[in-house]
């Protein structure tokens, strides 16, 4: 809190997210002069006091560069004497540093949709397919024999009607590829579309909060009007999985009000064990509660991931240094996996992500039944993993083992893991 105001209201106050404002406060976003004069107008204060740590982050982004290739062996201790002597250049290798940060998961989102997007794959297979067809249509029109002249005709129409559907299904291609340049790209199935949706509002959805007296009329005409704003829903399955999860969230939220859980998470210090136990719910509900609300004043906020039996991801909300995989599988050391073997046992371990300044999270995981247990069907599991980072107001557990994780194989580049599947883009010999 500043002057007694809230980051979410500081945020909302100048038009941006509470998760936006919290990159800016930790030096993970820089924020623009226009923005700098409405954070200091809100705050009552001098806007050159809102850039004083920009020199400490300037030392810090020089020596995390340094860090990214020690086989250079860069003089780390002299950074300060660098950034006095020659700022231009030190804000110059700053900046090439951030832009290297942003390409790295630029490539594990386009490695991700490569590999795993439907769209893609089929207009790949329309390009082959008629590439196939000229060339066989080539091969017997060139083959030496002799062909019928109406034949001849039929083979020729046969290439005409192939070029046009290669050329279609090329310019589809292009199209298509076009706005992949952008880390935000376009949803592709239903569940990324909620995605996106959910991603606009941090996950806090505030039209579901405060409803314990609405009759189910009202709470049913809210949920549609949700639903309706979220796009490319064409199909009635592709509803219901919306509408299931915005009956989830106003579920937790009638269990968990929104002010007694606030109050709750401030006295427990955001324990999960100690929530469930005050509200008598299980553990899901909470760990989801914790990442939904909004961002706990001046704390950092939580991710949340949760996977059913097969490892696919279903929820994701990622963190800053934290990435999930859009489409593919994740790390398998993750402790969201470990938990799928271990159901009701909930996992307290703190993980540790590659790059050139290794980021620690303290991952929380937890596997139920999804539904009531039947004698005719073997039950369903769902895994939780909240994610929290671990910074130096918030240690917990670190001093013990720490647990080297990555994202997924193809953007990790730890080597010698017992657990890869497939080669790493970012890997040294890669590079």
């Amino acid at each position: 809190m500043f002057l007694g105001q809230k980051q979410s209201a500081l945020a909302t106050a100048v038009g941006i997210s509470a998760a936006y404002l919290n990159l800016i406060e930790h030096n993970r976003r820089r924020a623009g002069s226009k923005l700098l004069q409405d954070l200091a107008q809100e705050l009552k204060t001098d806007p050159r006091s809102l850039t004083e740590g920009a020199e400490a982050a300037l030392l810090g982004a020089l020596r995390e560069a340094g860090q990214r290739m020690p086989e250079i062996a860069p003089e780390l201790h002299r950074s300060e004497d660098l950034a006095g002597r020659f700022p231009g250049w030190s804000a110059l290798v700053a900046a090439q540093h951030q832009r290297i940060r942003d390409l790295e998961q630029l490539v594990e989102a386009l490695s991700d949709r490569l590999t795993h997007d439907p769209e893609l794959a089929a207009s790949l297979h329309e390009v082959i397919s008629a590439v196939t067809a000229i060339r066989s249509t080539v091969g017997i029109l060139t083959g030496g024999g002799e062909i019928d002249p109406e034949w001849q005709l039929r083979f020729m129409g046969n290439m005409r009607d192939e070029g046009r559907r290669l050329s279609s299904a090329a310019q589809g291609l292009v199209e298509y590829l076009e706005p992949g340049a952008d880390r935000d790209m376009a949803p592709v199935v239903p569940g990324e579309e909620l995605a996106a949706f959910l991603d606009q509002r941090d996950h806090h959805i505030a039209e579901l909060e405060g409803l314990d007296d609405a009759t189910p009329e009202q709470v049913a005409a809210r949920i549609d009007a949700l639903t309706a704003q979220v796009g490319g829903l064409e199909t009635s399955a592709a509803k219901d999985v919306v509408r299931h999860h915005f009956q989830q969230y106003l579920d937790d939220a009638v269990a968990m009000p929104l002010a007694a859980f606030q109050a709750a998470r401030a006295e427990t210090l955001g324990d999960p064990s100690r929530l469930a136990d005050l509200f008598d719910q299980p553990l899901p509900a909470v760990m989801r509660r914790l990442a939904f609300v909004p961002a706990w004043d001046d704390h950092q906020d939580v991710g949340l991931v949760s996977c059913d039996g097969s490892g696919t991801l279903s929820i994701r909300k990622s963190l800053p240094g934290f990435s999930l995989p859009r489409f593919g599988a994740a790390c398998s050391y993750w402790p969201l996996y470990q938990s799928l073997s271990r159901p009701g046992h909930p996992l307290r371990t703190v993980v540790e992500m590659p790059g050139p300044t290794p980021r620690r999270f303290l991952c929380q995981s937890v596997c139920l039944p999804r539904d009531a247990l039947r004698f005719d069907l073997p039950p369903v599991h769902e895994a939780f993993m909240l994610i929290e980072p671990l910074d130096d107001t918030r240690t917990g557990g670190s001093d013990g083992p720490v647990l080297p994780v990555g994202s997924s194989c193809r953007v990790c580049p730890r080597e010698g893991c017992a657990a890869r599947r497939e080669a790493s883009l970012l890997s040294a010999d890669a590079r």
